[in-house]
C-alpha cells in the first residue's frame, strides 16, 4: 500500500512572520538591525522593480548581516532562536495539521527558502524532514553567499524531486502562502493556499 506525503512551506504558512528577518534581528539586536535595513533600502527597491533577482537580494542581505561570522556561532544562535523565539511565531492551526499528518503516518516535509540554521532544530524537535536554503561556508565562516540555488519558487520543485519519488505516494499534500509556492503546490494531489490565516 502506498504511503502519503505532505510538503509545507515554512515562512508565512507555518509561521506568522518571515523567520529570516526575525532571526537576523535576534542575532544583531534591534538597533543594528534597523540600521542595516536602512542601508539595504536601495536593494529592496531594486528587488521591488525587478532590477535584481530574489536570489541576489537575499545574498546581499545575508552578506551584510552574517557574512564573515563563524558557522558555529550561527548554528548556536539558530538553536537558541528555535528554542526561545520560534515557538511564539508558529501558527497553532499549522502545528495541529503537522501533528495530524504525523498521527496518520504521513511523511511530513518542511520546504523553506530560509536557511537551515534557524529552522532545522525546530524541525528536528518535531520529527519533520527539512529541505532548506544552504549557505556557502569557507574556512568555517559564512560567506554570505547561497550554496546552489535559493530554495524558492521552481527550486522547491527541483529539491523535492531530487529527494522523493512522488509517484510512489498515494497522496501528495502541499501547503503554501505565496506565489513562490505555486510551483510546489502544482505537485500536489491536494493543495492548500494560505490555509491557516486567521
Amino acid at each position: 500500500m502506498k504511503k502519503d506525503i505532505a510538503f509545507f512551506d515554512f515562512d508565512g504558512t507555518i509561521t506568522t512572520k518571515d523567520t529570516m528577518l526575525e532571526f537576523l534581528q535576534f542575532l544583531v539586536g534591534k538597533r543594528k538591525y534597523f540600521y542595516y535595513m536602512l542601508i539595504l533600502t536601495p536593494v529592496f527597491v531594486a528587488l521591488k522593480v525587478k532590477f535584481i533577482s530574489n536570489h541576489l537580494a537575499k545574498e546581499i542581505l545575508l552578506w551584510i548581516f552574517i557574512g564573515g561570522r563563524k558557522e558555529e556561532e550561527i548554528q548556536n544562535s539558530g538553536i537558541t532562536f528555535c528554542k526561545n523565539i520560534l515557538p511564539t511565531l508558529i501558527r497553532s492551526q499549522a502545528l495541529d495539521a503537522l501533528k495530524m499528518y504525523q498521527s496518520k503516518q504521513v511523511e511530513v516535509v518542511v520546504v523553506s527558502a530560509s536557511a537551515e540554521y534557524w529552522v532545522k532544530h525546530w524541525c528536528d524537535e518535531h520529527g519533520l524532514i527539512l529541505i532548506a536554503t544552504r549557505l556557502s561556508i569557507k574556512n568555517g565562516n559564512i560567506t554570505g553567499k547561497i550554496s546552489g540555488q535559493n530554495c524558492h519558487g521552481q527550486e522547491k520543485v527541483v529539491r523535492i524531486k531530487s529527494s522523493f519519488k512522488l509517484d510512489k505516494y498515494e497522496n501528495v499534500y502541499c501547503y503554501g502562502d505565496t506565489l513562490g509556492d505555486l510551483p510546489m503546490l502544482s505537485l500536489a494531489t491536494k493543495s492548500f493556499y494560505k490555509p491557516f490565516r486567521e
